[in-house]
């Protein structure tokens, strides 16, 4: 599992900027190592990621629900917690497309 973590293992060498004009080119080094992650590695961080931003949406929308039901009637925070509801979906939703599209474009 610690070779998932570290899949994007670096190499001993850094990335290089090249540059070209009408003038000439310039190639300078940036510092950064190279990254050396294909196309599984990155939809594997990226399901997670989103994964984890639904589990908290959710989590999110089950907190307002709560606070919803126990508002008593009060409408300041009846509408508090609505509002955090359709905030929560919004992001879930989002965050739902974002994997989707993600998917797509990796695949192609």
């Amino acid at each position: 599992m610690i070779g998932k973590f570290l899949l994007f293992g670096a190499t001993n060498s850094t990335a290089n900027i090249n540059i070209q004009d009408g003038g000439g080119s310039a190639s300078f080094s940036t510092g950064l190592p190279k990254v050396a992650a294909g196309t599984p590695e990155l939809q594997s961080i990226l399901t997670i990621t989103f994964g984890i931003i639904a589990a908290i949406a959710v989590l999110i929308i089950v907190i307002a629900g709560f606070k919803y039901v126990t508002s008593e009637g009060k409408s300041e925070n009846t509408a508090k917690a609505r509002e955090t509801i359709i905030y929560a979906v919004v992001g879930l939703v989002i965050s739902l497309s974002a994997e989707a599209i993600v998917a797509f474009v990796l695949k192609k």
